[in-house]
């Protein structure tokens, strides 16, 4: 019922920046926590930033201070924002977040496909 696709990820050079946009659509009642993880070749999906619907965030160590996450609850759309990249952020960026739908009403949670993003050096 629920698709969450990634989009905005791309080949970027150390240093530059990217937005990446986390859509939701189905018959949406609301998106309680939603986070951004990525996942290198060989290595386990990381958890890097989570806002809640209050809209408090956290981030992970790695990426505090460049990454910033944000939403837009009327267009059930959720950002991140990454500057000053770095080689080491290359990787599979994922979207999750827990949906309340209707019709069914269901609560669940729910992956995107993920978006490549590849730093240069």
């Amino acid at each position: 019922q629920v698709q969450l696709v990634e989009s905005g990820g791309g080949l970027v050079q150390a240093g530059g920046s990217l937005r990446l946009s986390c859509v939701a659509s189905g018959r949406i009642v609301s998106m309680n926590v939603v986070g951004w993880y990525r996942q290198a070749p060989g290595k386990q999906r990381e958890p890097l930033a989570g806002i809640t619907s209050g809209g408090g965030t956290n981030y992970a160590d790695s990426v505090k201070g460049r990454f910033t996450i944000s939403r837009d609850n009327a267009k059930n759309t959720v950002y991140l924002q990454m500057n000053s990249l770095k080689p080491e952020d290359t990787a599979i960026y994922y979207c999750n977040a827990d949906v309340q739908t209707i019709a069914p009403l269901r609560f669940a949670n729910y992956w995107g496909q993920g978006t490549q993003v590849t730093v240069s050096s």
